[in-house]
């Protein structure tokens, strides 16, 4: 097992970012990210990423880490997650893990269910079909074949979606059945980890998502996707897919400001449902203790738990 940590989940706009910001200042601690879209060069605004003030004030990890045309997986974020927690460890800090994507989250902590080779022909076909059918139709088939899946997955996620198929293809038998086996509750966990969730008053939650996405309009994200765009990264690639870039992407490929209106309403629910697919998520995990906001959390209990400082 290794080293103790404290991972902190919960979703979009919950004050996660808040909460790994107070506890790595009272033990001495250095935060690893685990959020799939804070891995991008140039998308700060966006994804929510901590300013530079504040990784000044604390260490970060596995922010920045790649362009955004390169692909980020579950297993590259586990080799790097565990390099820098053992980092950490031996200049004798405190790992603190804070992120919004439950799968690397739970690969961090159980490993990586080990699923059928990948088979090139069948995502060359998947991907074709959401080329000319648009991804929703792609999403529509796996939510047919593995509901749970489905649900769970982001719709504008084409490559987990085009895996989840492939592995339904391949096995003839839905993903989400080969992950029941993969078992959270019975698995031996790879670190000694609390889990903290943050889990605020649902109108409270949408509340602070849509005054979320003002502050990020207002702190230039319109402007950091022109400059994405003007370096050439625009959808399809994944990572501009993203909630708030995949939106405001489509308003600059169509130049009006009704687009424009439309796409922030767009932002706003997209971000509401993808925080409802978070708290499934971890919900699942019944070793998560839950706090309705960061201020209701005993960060001296946390303190104790890691050890001091």
């Amino acid at each position: 097992m290794g080293p103790r940590v404290v991972v902190i989940v919960g979703p979009t706009g919950a004050g996660k970012t808040r909460l790994s910001l107070d506890l790595a200042a009272l033990v001495g601690g250095e935060i690893v990210s685990a959020d799939s879209q804070q891995v991008y060069v140039g998308m700060d605004i966006g994804t929510g990423k901590a300013t530079r003030e504040e990784r000044a004030r604390i260490p970060h990890h596995l922010l920045d880490v790649l362009r955004p045309d390169e692909e980020m997986t579950a297993m590259r974020f586990v080799e790097l997650a565990d390099a820098a927690i053992a980092d950490i460890a031996a200049r004798g800090k405190h790992a603190i893990i804070c992120g919004g994507t439950g799968l690397y989250v739970r690969a961090l902590l159980l490993g990586l269910f080990d699923g059928p080779p990948a088979s090139p022909a069948i995502r060359e076909e998947l991907v074709a079909i959401a080329r000319r059918d648009g991804l929703d139709a792609l999403h529509a088939e796996l939510l047919r074949v593995d509901p749970t899946c489905g649900a769970r997955i982001d719709p504008h996620d084409e490559k987990r979606i085009v895996r989840a198929l492939e592995v339904f293809r391949l096995t003839g038998e839905p993903m989400s059945a080969h992950q029941a086996r993969h078992d959270h509750r019975t698995l031996p966990r790879r670190y000694d980890v609390r889990l903290v969730g943050l889990s605020p008053d649902r109108e409270v939650l949408y509340r602070a998502i849509d005054a979320r996405v003002d502050a990020m309009l207002a702190a230039g994200l319109e402007a950091e996707v022109a400059a994405l765009r003007a370096a050439g990264f625009v959808p399809p690639l994944r990572s501009q897919q993203a909630i708030g870039y995949a939106e405001l992407h489509a308003v600059a490929e169509q130049g009006t400001g009704a687009d424009r209106t439309r796409a922030i309403e767009l932002v706003k629910r997209n971000s509401r449902h993808y925080a409802r697919r978070q708290l499934s998520w971890y919900r699942a995990d019944a070793t998560v203790t839950w706090f309705p906001q960061p201020a209701a959390v005993d960060l001296a209990d946390l303190e104790r738990y890691l050890g001091g400082s």
